[in-house]
């Protein structure tokens, strides 16, 4: 038996794959399907089943382009009501994977059809289970992303109170955990930066497993301190349920390389939105008038889709020669198929046809700090929980996550100075603002990993945010 973990950092998302006697499970793959054909290919095996713990919300899920290549029936929990071909399994099904076996649990309640895949090895042994976005390390999933349902998200954590107590906390401490996320994903609010552990670990440390622990206290517990989540977690959920174009169509639209003169006609009659996918440093360098900048080396994905409102957005992109089909799967990923090109030779091309280029405006924590002092406006545009456990004081929240909802509080006449933590949503959040007409923005270099070092004075652990 081998069981591999297939672990995406800028999704904090993590697939697997199961093989045993020449039989293989994927389960909660990703849009491209190739790691996992490879895959199967080394092992000589062929995909058997294609497992879905629930309908995504936080990317697309591959299932179907996967199925289509390997035959594999795609399984979901019950209730799920997909609107493709699946087999919609009944709890406590068992399906046979070569010498072992994987038996399905329902766990409804961070969705209805959530549920968990429990594989017994060769000897019939409980070995591991795969959550999905049931139970986390230190976490257990936020209960109000399900698909258009009456229930409450207080109904949803009692379901899932229900579901730990009496499909889960019963198996041996020795059971493996594999979770559907790590730290970092919009899917929980406590996770672990681990990726695996112990069910006994979880039994002693998980906040949301204390076996004291009531349902009301539960429930109050888990949708506390709940913020809105990225616009488009219920749009990648219907996709999953209703079905999506295949990878294949949407590299043929997005990997176009057009000429200069090419990709400013697709910009104008479309109504494309241009998106510079290369390091902060050479975007601040020179760019593309109304671009705006999403580098791909950082949490490219997650970031496009909490910002562009419209997953049919036509899309250009600038990007490092090589890296265009990554830019392309990591758009699809998250349900942006309307990707339409990419120009040809990159920015060099576009200066040597003449065209007009933008800067942007950046200074150091240090170059800062005078300003600072004599009143600058700092723009701190990370999470509400990142500025109330430390931020410059004085300092502005205004949420990257956000911008598009509170626009109308930045004023024209003011000259902000925009940071984060490192510099890298500081620039994606001045680069919008610029793009709208907002002129009087400068970027700061490092943020405040940089500012720390220049001893500004921080405000710690307020009980309030002064969120825009």
């Amino acid at each position: 038996m081998k069981v591999e973990q297939i672990y995406t950092g800028c999704l904090a998302e993590a697939a697997y794959y199961i093989e045993s006697k020449g039989e293989a499970v994927v389960i909660d793959p990703l849009r491209e399907p190739e790691p996992y054909l490879e895959r199967a290919k080394a092992d000589g095996a062929k995909i058997k089943y294609i497992l879905e713990t629930h309908f995504h919300a936080d990317f697309v899920s591959g299932h179907l382009d996967l199925a289509k290549h390997t035959g594999a029936t795609i399984v979901y929990g019950p209730t799920a009501v997909p609107q493709f071909k699946a087999h919609v399994a009944a709890d406590g099904e068992v399906l046979k994977v070569g010498d072992v076996t994987i038996t399905v649990l329902h766990t409804p309640g961070h969705t209805m059809e959530s549920s968990t895949f429990l594989l017994r090895d060769e000897n019939g042994k409980d070995y591991a289970i795969f959550t999905g976005d049931t139970l986390f390390l230190g976490d257990v999933g936020r209960p109000d992303l399900a698909v258009k349902t009456d229930l409450s998200r207080e109904d949803l954590a009692g379901f899932l109170f229900d579901s730990l107590r009496n499909k889960i906390m019963p198996l041996g401490d020795e059971v493996i955990v594999y979770p559907g996320h790590g730290a970092g994903s919009a899917c929980g609010k406590k996770m672990s930066s681990d990726t695996s552990g112990r069910l006994g670990d979880q039994k002693r440390l998980n906040y949301a497993l204390r076996p004291d622990m009531t349902r009301a206290e539960f429930v109050k517990e888990v949708t506390e301190g709940l913020v809105d989540p990225p616009q488009y977690f219920p749009k990648n959920a219907m996709l999953n349920k209703m079905g999506y174009d295949s990878i294949t169509e949407v590299r043929q639209r997005g990997l176009q390389a057009h000429s200069v003169r090419a990709f400013k006609t697709v910009w104008e009659t479309q109504e494309a939105l241009i998106i510079d996918t290369r390091s902060k440093e050479d975007f601040v360098k020179g760019f593309i008038p109304g671009a705006i900048f999403i580098g791909v080396d950082g949490s490219f994905a997650s970031w496009v889709g909490a910002l562009i409102p419209d997953l049919q957005q036509p899309i250009l992109f600038v990007a490092d020669p090589g890296r265009e089909e990554e830019v392309v799967d990591r758009l699809a990923r998250v349900g942006y198929d309307n990707a339409m090109g990419y120009l040809d030779g990159g920015m060099q091309a576009w200066k040597v046809a003449g065209e007009d280029i933008d800067t942007l405006e950046e200074v150091t924590p240090k170059e800062l700090l005078p300003l600072y002092k004599q009143g600058a406006v700092v723009l701190d545009v990370r999470k509400t929980s990142e500025f109330n456990a430390q931020h410059v004081e004085g300092s502005q929240n205004f949420p990257l996550d956000f911008i598009n909802k509170n626009m109308s509080q930045i004023q024209h006449h003011t000259r902000y100075f925009v940071s984060c933590a490192t510099g890298y949503r500081s620039l994606i959040a001045a680069s919008i603002l610029k793009s709208r007409g907002y002129d009087n923005v400068v970027n700061v270099i490092d943020g405040l990993k940089g500012i720390m070092e220049e001893k500004f004075p921080i405000t710690e652990f307020v009980e309030q945010s002064t969120e825009l």
